[in-house]
């Protein structure tokens, strides 16, 4: 297959067309959701990496939260475990979550640190253990045959507070926070599974952040017959979940989705991170990759 030429006018017109998102959004705060494909595919990572430190050098503060399930599920593997999900959120043992830690917040942590510093920017690898960045206690699941016993799923947390500190000072460093999805409960002195969409979100909100973009292995939100919906509000997705068309893993993207944009997150994207350049065409472009929620 031959390679597509693309004349300098042609990227001259490109670069210009980002202008005006590259003014609106100079200064402001953007969290990304890291995970999918865009983690396991060489070509992808890349393109990752590349993305993150563009969007610091023109002006932007990424923060990226990374997830890490293949990564897990391999892992537990190799020790005879299978992972296992209720509700979209992984069934969490304290073997389990030996292994979710030792994966989360070392292999896949430093392997997205090492990348971005290999694109020319400069990352710190953190846990909500860190600074105290992350409070969490156990979550219990709904149990829809018998909802006065909640479901036990282990040790998967629920966030009770974010202290971003760490943070703002990472980013006042000119750094790039690389952020493990792992709570914290100095009470119980218990570490915790949190859902990285969840603590994306919630990190978002904290920080007031201008958006809040979700990488997934789809095009978006699809409608049952599985075409894209580009925009969707509050009152669509209460439809949606009401009607079962979003479902299993989509729901706590979803749900993160919703309370973002209600507690004064501008937008929030679920982009398909299987696009070279997802998070610039989504930011910088007249044309976007996946969905948008607003409140």
């Amino acid at each position: 297959m031959s390679e597509i030429t693309v004349t300098p006018a042609i990227k001259a017109s490109i670069i210009a067309e980002s202008l005006p998102y590259i003014k609106r959004f100079h200064g402001k705060t953007v969290v990304v959701k890291y995970g999918g494909n865009a983690m396991t595919e060489e070509r992808l990572q890349k393109s990752f990496a590349h993305d993150i430190v563009l969007l610091k050098l023109i002006g932007l503060n990424p923060i990226v939260v990374h997830g890490g399930g293949p990564q897990i599920d391999t892992a537990l593997k190799r020790l005879g475990k299978e992972g296992t999900f209720i509700q979209g959120m992984r069934v969490t043992d304290a073997d389990t979550m030996e292994v979710v830690e030792w994966v989360l917040g070392g292999q896949v942590q430093q392997d997205i640190v090492m990348m971005i510093n290999q694109a020319g920017g400069k990352a710190i690898g953190l846990t909500g253990k860190d600074g105290g960045l992350i409070q969490a206690q156990k979550k219990l699941m709904p149990n829809k045959e018998n909802p006065e016993q909640p479901l036990d799923i282990g040790y998967v947390g629920e966030i009770t507070s974010i202290d971003p500190a760490v943070i703002k000072a990472i980013i006042e460093d000119q750094f790039i926070p690389v952020i493990s999805p792992i709570g914290f409960n100095y009470e119980e002195n218990a570490v915790y599974n949190i859902n990285a969409d969840l603590v994306a979100g919630k990190i978002a909100e904290v920080l007031m952040a201008e958006k809040l973009l979700l990488m997934t292995n789809i095009p978006g939100v699809l409608d049952k017959e599985g075409n894209l919906l580009r925009r969707l509000s509050t009152s669509t997705i209460d439809a949606l979940f009401a009607d079962g068309t979003i479902t299993g893993g989509m729901m706590p993207k979803i749900a993160s989705a919703l309370e973002a944009a209600h507690t004064g997150v501008n937008s929030v994207h679920i982009v398909d991170g299987r696009v070279p350049h997802c998070l610039l065409l989504e930011i910088l472009t007249n044309e976007g990759v996946g969905t948008m929620i607003t409140a």
